[in-house]
């Protein structure tokens, strides 16, 4: 009996593993940028992104990912244009998604627009 229960939980133990990994780091919302280091609008990007990680650190969480060394990340998020931001809630939940350049006043401005407040 106790056998039976504990395979019909293990789709669900999965699931929450797989909801904990996609989670911000300490329970902080996160912007994931999807592109290539040799794609000229992801180099523009690049020092926003790095101005953005060092001002808002502990607030909000930035990461790159380049599709083009790593293609199954590609997949797994299904990218299909470069540069692709993603903005996850704290709890992992994708709140919205873009395509192309965007500066750091715009990102800004999707937060606030998504309900986050990043006061310096």
């Amino acid at each position: 009996m106790m056998r039976a229960f504990a395979a019909r939980m293990v789709p669900f133990v999965v699931f929450l593993l797989f909801c904990a990994g996609t989670a911000g780091a300490e329970g902080l919302p996160r912007l994931v940028d999807l592109g290539a280091d040799k794609c000229i609008p992801c180099k523009m990007m690049a020092p926003i992104l790095d101005e953005l990680k060092k001002e808002y650190d502990g607030r909000m969480q930035v990461e790159f990912i380049d599709v083009w060394k790593d293609r199954a990340k590609a997949a797994e998020y299904g990218v299909r244009m470069i540069p692709t931001q993603i903005f996850y809630d704290a709890a992992g939940k994708e709140l919205f998604r873009r395509s192309g350049f965007i500066g750091k006043e715009d990102i800004l401005a999707q937060w606030r627009e998504l309900g986050y407040e990043f006061d310096k």
